[in-house]
């Protein structure tokens, strides 16, 4: 309880610094666009589907109504243009660049220097031997220095999630649900509350993969909640295949709504993908699970984001889930998001 009032205490010594984050549209229609720096290092240009080479952030704001980019930032990462690269600085100029187009700003903190997901969240190997407060003091301390260079660059993000697909907590093992759902609240906690000192209005986001899967939800989002976890959204993954996208949508619904329903809390789709050869079904899943997630009652389902359309085929050592050909052309996948 202390170290939770120690939190409330920091938010309020900040106060007099807080920023507004400029509006946020009413429904997001996004793309995670963080391989953008690294790609573009490595040569790559972009062509809309007449062949015309354009910046890729005017061919997905103008041609498929993108008007939300989701950026990742790590602590310390490599320079692999596919497995690190994104700095805080990087991130930062690539927020700029996409809010000087006219997007909104979401940003995924990875705490850690490189991939967090469901299968591993590594702590930074500069925090490793850090005690849980100090990791709690480093998660604040960091996730305050993000918010701070984006805003030395202009940027005041409309969205920050606090972790990537946390379904078993974060920063193991001191931040691993099944071993103390209260570290992991608190550890949330942390970030919310840096977040919130430097922009009252920016949305904090607790992201989890599997949005169809209730249990998880259940289990981890009622955890955090009845641990004294503070955060704003709830933010969902879904990858279906062309033959259950379907099934998977109407499940992940169900969810959204019933995570709603037990928290009032609103949901974002912060990750969507399919294969690019089944552009034809991946067009059919954008526009039902957008069409769905904005007909949720009462304005509680906030948007829909689609991870790095702009990979080609294989990138990375071979993800398949982008929405542009090996030619350069884009499929016909984003044209779910249009209207």
């Amino acid at each position: 309880m202390l170290l939770l009032l120690l939190c409330v205490v920091l938010v309020t010594v900040h106060l007099s610094g807080l920023q507004p984050a400029q509006a946020a549209p009413s429904f997001a229609k996004g793309a995670d666009i963080s391989w953008v720096p690294g790609m573009e290092a490595q040569g790559y240009v972009w062509r809309d589907k007449n062949g015309v080479q354009r910046d890729i952030l005017d061919i997905l704001k103008n041609d498929y109504q993108i008007n939300s980019a989701r950026i990742r930032v790590w602590v310390n990462p490599s320079n692999d243009y596919g497995n690190g690269y994104l700095t805080v600085d990087r991130a930062a100029a690539l927020a700029k660049r996409a809010k000087d187009k006219g997007m909104s700003i979401m940003l995924t903190l990875h705490y850690s220097d490189s991939w967090a997901d469901p299968g591993k969240q590594n702590k930074p190997a500069a925090w490793a031997n850090y005690s849980f407060q100090q990791l709690m003091d480093a998660v604040y301390n960091w996730t305050r220095y993000v918010m701070t260079t984006m805003q030395s660059k202009g940027v005041t993000p409309d969205w920050v999630q606090i972790g990537n697909e946390t379904n078993n907590g974060m920063l193991w093992n001191d931040g691993k649900a099944t071993n103390s759902m209260r570290n992991y609240a608190w550890l949330v906690n942390s970030g919310h509350n840096a977040v919130k000192s430097v922009s009252s209005s920016t949305k904090t986001i607790v992201h989890l993969a599997n949005g169809y899967d209730n249990g998880l939800f259940q289990w981890n989002i009622g955890g955090l909640i009845s641990n004294g976890a503070n955060f704003d959204i709830i933010g969902m993954s879904l990858y279906p295949s062309a033959s259950d996208w379907s099934a998977k949508v109407n499940q992940t619904i169900s969810n959204a709504n019933n995570m709603i329903a037990s928290y009032g809390k609103p949901i974002i789709i912060t990750e969507i993908g399919m294969d690019y050869n089944q552009a034809t079904a991946a067009k059919s899943f954008i526009t039902d699970i957008k069409n769905k997630v904005r007909s949720i009652s009462g304005g509680k389902g906030q948007g829909v984001f689609y991870w790095e359309p702009q990979a080609t085929p294989g990138y990375n050592g071979g993800y398949s889930k982008g929405a542009w050909n090996s030619n350069m052309r884009p499929t016909i996948a984003l044209e779910g998001f249009i209207n």
